[in-house]
């Protein structure tokens, strides 16, 4: 638990991740290697990792502020849609098995890092990052990140960087939006899917 507790929160506060691609895998060795229920190991691991990115996240956001590379005004509207997002992606998370929810971890994992290694990005500086673009892509990075215990940098960072974000700017503004993300789904796994599967054993 410590020595992986260092990567995941350098990770965060440089690449303004909340640390989930780290700490949901290891979690998940870790629950296994304790013989927990097999039925719920995976909603185990992606809850207890979002309650740990909270910390993670809160803490990259005020370093990150501090230098003045968050935009604030980001949360109102694409912020607001995170959280739609999250609440439907964690009830769809207590409707999935452990085996359905790794292979979309898995899939997911593979499917944005092929694209940051594959694709090209180009900045729209003159393009504004208007209302239907910022519900859109809110509502989709709240949806993924949920059953996945991470807070949707690999897909925020990208967006805003599109969108015309300097980076340093995009990253802290990730975190903030991250650390929405961990919130209101570690509330999620807390209420939603933990009195599901109660329910269901």
């Amino acid at each position: 638990m410590i020595i992986t507790a260092f990567p995941v929160g350098f990770f965060a506060g440089y690449f303004g991740i909340g640390g989930g691609l780290i700490s949901v895998p290891v979690l998940f060795f870790i629950f296994e290697t304790a013989d927990v229920d097999k039925s719920y190991l995976m909603h185990l691991s992606v809850g207890t990792a979002f309650s740990i990115t909270i910390f993670t996240a809160f803490v990259s956001v005020m370093t990150h502020r501090k230098h003045k590379a968050v935009d604030t005004n980001i949360l109102k509207t694409y912020g607001l849609f995170v959280i739609f997002g999250v609440l439907l992606g964690t009830y769809m998370a207590a409707l999935l098995n452990t085996k359905s929810l790794v292979l979309f971890f898995a899939v997911v994992v593979y499917f944005f890092g092929g694209y940051l290694l594959l694709v090209k990005q180009e900045l729209k500086k003159n393009k504004k990052f208007k209302f239907l673009p910022r519900a859109t892509f809110g509502f989709i990075s709240g949806f993924i990140s949920a059953p996945m215990g991470i807070t949707g940098a690999m897909m925020n960072v990208p967006i805003l960087r599109y969108f015309g974000y300097p980076i340093s700017r995009a990253i802290g503004s990730s975190a903030a939006i991250g650390f929405v993300i961990a919130s209101i789904g570690s509330i999620g796994f807390v209420t939603l899917v933990s009195p599901f599967l109660n329910f269901l054993i």
